[in-house]
């Protein structure tokens, strides 16, 4: 093993928050980003930060041979456009989400598992949404999520074989920058819906990514953590 882990929208939130696992076990770790300016680890020897806008779909070849051979991608950056409704919902608007929240995670599982395959090993890790498994109001955003739930099944078969694990998970809203674009009437009606009343933190998130990047079994392959207190039981 490479030991080298990369982790798309590394610099906040959720992602911040798997980069320090990763640390805490002598990962080198790539975070991949739009801005660092208020990154807290970026002194860290262990940690290389590439500032790239994912939206940027033609240049991910550049991006993926800047960062190197891996052997765990974690696709984690991801937003949503709540001031958009369905019938108002800009074109560039839909190509910006659909580029960050899916058609990008999908093009680093196929540049990146290249190698994996070569070494016969590799993890990756998709971050989802609920909104991808009970519909959203930002309607693209829900398609984008629900399209990545889908790519981790579809991968999984396609890669399984080659020794490489995909898996996913989809949380329901986590206490990170993502809610400053919600109102609070929205926040409270989410809440009421989660049994232990409040959203998760960008940690216990963190938590579940590395387990399926690391030590969860062969043979979860495939499958979608669902990461909600119960708001949504299948």
């Amino acid at each position: 093993m490479l030991n080298r882990v990369l982790v798309t929208g590394g610099n906040k939130g959720i992602g911040l928050e798997v980069v320090k696992k990763f640390l805490e076990v002598d990962y080198e770790v790539i975070a991949v980003a739009r801005d660092f300016s208020d990154f807290p680890i970026k002194n860290n020897p262990k940690v290389k930060t590439i500032e790239y806008d994912l939206s940027n779909m033609k240049d991910l070849k550049t991006l993926v041979k800047e960062v190197g051979e891996i052997d765990i991608l974690i696709n984690n950056a991801g937003y949503m456009q709540p001031k958009y409704t369905y019938d108002n919902y800009p074109l560039e608007a839909k190509e910006h989400i659909m580029n960050v929240d899916l058609y990008a995670p999908v093009e680093l599982i196929t540049l990146f598992s290249e190698g994996m395959k070569k070494r016969g090993y590799g993890r990756i890790v998709n971050t989802a949404s609920i909104a991808g498994q009970i519909g959203h109001p930002d309607i693209w955003y829900g398609i984008a999520k629900a399209g990545l739930i889908n790519a981790t099944k579809i991968f999984a078969k396609l890669l399984g074989s080659h020794g490489i694990i995909v898996n996913c998970i989809a949380p329901s809203p986590v206490e990170t920058d993502m809610q400053k674009d919600n109102s609070e009437e929205r926040k409270l009606e989410f809440k009421k819906a989660v049994p232990c009343g409040r959203f998760a933190q960008p940690d216990e998130a963190a938590e579940v990514i590395f387990w399926l990047a690391t030590d969860c079994p062969e043979y979860v392959n495939g499958t979608t953590i669902d990461f909600n207190n119960g708001s949504y039981v299948r």
